[in-house]
């Protein structure tokens, strides 16, 4: 799964890779959380384009916002099924820029927090999901979930989940909302094995407040309180990979 992200590319750098046509001045985040704005790249007219949109997807459905459960991610293996995600896999696909995501070690009440990138240090593109949520006095709020798999060798060793990664190559077919069914599940795996690395980083991370270059940096890996105080930002956002059985 996903829960918190870094995104720390120049803006250039950005453009260049997923070839939308604005110029967004974002500044570099090292702990993007759920509910906070993140980029989105989705087509628009049949043209990538750059937008911001809340991290934790509503589908158009929903009544009252403040009593459903905070979507995430979406498991791709029955994100076609569900009716809050099956919608958007068909019509709102979309691409969320990262440089790195975090995930959590678990062993026995400890948790050890790690930092993964690309071996290569280059930026890269969750697979992501779109919905416009319409209030009752006419509000809009465009709203994103990243699509997660399992996890890659890689990976394993932290988290049985992971977020489904998309090529460059890729890009075209995944935002195509004519795409075929079976041509999206094929891009909906694991990353290759030994794409990325991971390594221990310090336990600021678990607060959203400390967003800052010091998060991503290699520690020893070391014992926490056995009952470390609990993170309400980050475990409220994350029941069950953000999705409940309902949907």
């Amino acid at each position: 799964m996903c829960g918190r992200f870094v995104i720390t590319s120049p803006p250039d750098a950005m453009r260049r890779l997923f070839g939308y046509r604005e110029q967004p001045n974002f500044p570099a985040r090292y702990n993007v959380a759920p509910t906070q704005p993140i980029p989105v790249v989705r087509l628009i007219n049949g043209a990538r384009a750059f937008t911001l949109m809340r991290w934790g997807l509503l589908p158009g459905w929903v009544k009252d916002p403040k009593g459903f459960t905070l979507l995430i991610n979406a498991r791709a293996e029955t994100a076609a099924e569900k009716p809050a995600f099956r919608n958007a896999l068909k019509r709102r696909r979309c691409l969320l820029p990262a440089d790195g995501f975090y995930e959590w070690k678990r062993e026995g009440a400890l948790k050890q927090p790690y930092f993964i990138r690309r071996r290569d240090r280059m930026p890269f593109a969750f697979a992501g999901l779109w919905e416009t949520w319409s209030g009752p006095g006419g509000e809009e709020i465009d709203t994103a979930a990243i699509v997660t798999t399992e996890a890659s060798a890689d990976v394993a060793s932290l988290h049985h989940r992971m977020p489904v990664t998309i090529d460059p190559d890729d890009f075209d077919a995944w935002l195509d909302g004519a795409s075929d069914a079976e041509a999206v599940h094929r891009l909906m795996r694991p990353a290759p094995e030994g794409q990325f690395e991971l390594f221990p980083v310090s336990d600021a991370v678990n607060k959203v407040i400390n967003d800052d270059p010091r998060n991503v940096e290699e520690v020893a890996a070391r014992a926490m309180p056995a009952k470390p105080e609990p993170d309400k930002e980050s475990d409220v956002a994350r029941p069950d990979d953000g999705q409940m059985s309902l949907f």
